[in-house]
C-alpha cells in the first residue's frame, strides 16, 4: 500500500508555471502598493494647488499653508509627509494635472525623478523608456544624470528618439540605439591610461548588466574572447552581443587608447566575416562598434565608405563627467554635424 504521505510526482511544467503565477502576482502587488503612493500623493498636490488657487494672495499663502501642514502631517503620520514632501506632491500634481497620464508601472521615486525635468519632451523620454526596459528608480537616475537623452540626439534627431521610444518605429540605424560617449562608471575604475584592454573587458564582463543598460535597448550577450579562423591564423573578437530590435549582431572592440587607422581596419574584418559566415540570410548586417579613450572623427570619417552604416567608433568615459562637461561635448559634435549639413554637396557646386 502506498504510504498517504508519500511524495507525488508530476510533471515540472506545473511547478514552474505556478512558480510564475506567485511571483508574477507578488510583483504586481508590490507595483499596486508603489502606484498607490503615487496617487495619495497626487491627489494631495491637487488639493493643495486648489486651496492655493482660492486664496488671493497664493504666494505667500502657498508657503505658509505648505509649512504648517508639514508640521502637523508630519508629527500625526512620521516620515513622508514633511513641508519638501508636499512640494514634491504639489509639483506631481502640476506636471501632471491629467490623473490618466500617470503610469501605473512607475513609483514614487522615479516620479519624484522626473518631474525635476522641465523640458517635457526629455521626462516623456524618461518615462517610457523606464517602463518599456523596466527600469528600477536608481537606473533611472543613472540615466537621467548620464544623460542619455542627449548623447542619442548626438547622432538622431528628436523625433526618431521619441518614435523608438514610444513604440511607434523600429530602429534602423544603429545610432539610434547606441551613444557616444559611452559612461562606464559603474566599473569603478579611477580616470587613468595604464589599464590593459584585457582588464577593462574583465570589468565590462562583470557589469555585464550594467554595461547592456548602457549599450542600449535590445542587447544580448553572445560571446568574449569568440575565436575566429582565416586559413590557419586564429583571431579573437573581445566581445559579441545580438541586438533583437536591430536584428543584428554587435561586434565590441576594446582599445584603452586613441584610435587608429589599423583598429577600423581590425574591426571592418571581423563586421564582415560575421556578415559571410554568420548572419542568416533574414538578419540585419553586423555591426561594429570601437571603444576607445579619444578618437579622431576625421580618421573615421575618411578612412570608412561614405555608406558606411555599421562601424561605429565612440568614446568611453570611466568615471561619471560633470554635467557642464557632458554638455560642452554634446555641443561641439551638434556644431559640427551642422556646419556639415550646411555644406554644399558636391553634385550641387556648378
Amino acid at each position: 500500500m502506498t504510504d498517504k504521505h508519500e511524495a507525488h510526482t508530476f510533471d515540472s511544467d506545473i511547478l514552474s508555471d505556478i512558480q510564475e503565477i506567485i511571483s508574477t502576482s507578488k510583483a504586481q502587488a508590490i507595483r499596486s502598493i508603489d502606484f498607490q503612493r503615487v496617487l495619495m500623493y497626487w491627489q494631495i498636490g491637487q488639493r493643495i494647488v486648489v486651496e492655493e488657487q482660492d486664496n488671493q494672495e497664493r504666494a505667500a499663502y502657498g508657503i505658509g499653508l505648505l509649512k504648517k501642514l508639514g508640521e502637523v502631517l508630519d508629527s500625526q503620520y512620521g516620515g513622508g509627509f514633511s513641508e519638501r514632501s508636499l512640494r514634491l506632491a504639489r509639483q506631481l500634481y502640476l506636471t501632471y494635472p491629467i490623473r490618466n497620464a500617470l503610469r501605473s508601472e512607475l513609483n514614487w521615486l522615479q516620479y519624484r525623478l522626473l518631474i525635476r525635468i522641465n523640458d517635457p519632451e526629455k521626462r516623456e523620454y524618461y518615462a517610457l523608456e523606464a517602463v518599456n526596459n523596466h527600469w528600477t528608480g536608481r537606473e533611472l537616475e543613472r540615466q537621467i544624470n548620464s544623460l542619455l537623452y542627449e548623447r542619442l540626439l548626438m547622432s538622431a534627431d528628436k523625433e526618431s528618439v521619441l518614435q523608438v521610444a514610444r513604440k511607434q518605429r523600429v530602429p534602423t540605424d544603429p545610432r539610434e540605439i547606441i551613444k557616444d560617449p559611452m559612461v562606464l562608471e559603474f566599473l569603478g575604475l579611477s580616470d587613468q591610461s595604464a589599464y590593459h584592454e584585457s582588464q577593462l573587458e574583465t570589468a565590462l564582463i562583470n557589469h555585464l548588466e550594467a554595461f547592456m543598460l548602457e549599450l542600449g535597448n535590445g542587447f544580448s550577450f553572445v560571446a568574449r574572447q569568440k575565436r575566429i579562423i582565416l586559413e590557419d591564423e586564429a583571431f579573437f573578437i573581445d566581445l559579441v552581443f545580438y541586438n533583437r530590435l536591430l536584428r543584428a549582431h554587435v561586434i565590441v572592440e576594446i582599445k584603452t587608447r586613441k584610435l587608429t587607422h589599423g583598429d577600423l581596419g581590425q574591426l571592418q574584418m571581423y563586421v564582415n566575416y560575421y556578415d559571410r559566415v554568420e548572419k542568416l540570410a533574414d538578419e540585419q548586417p553586423t555591426i561594429g562598434i570601437l571603444l576607445c579613450t579619444e578618437k579622431n572623427d576625421s580618421l573615421v570619417k575618411f578612412a570608412l565608405p561614405e555608406t558606411n552604416r555599421t562601424i561605429l567608433a565612440s568614446k568611453y568615459e570611466v568615471i561619471l563627467p560633470s554635467e557642464e562637461r557632458l554638455l560642452a561635448e554634446i555641443a561641439k559634435v551638434e556644431t559640427r554635424l551642422a556646419q556639415e549639413r550646411q555644406k554644399p554637396s558636391p553634385d550641387s557646386v556648378e
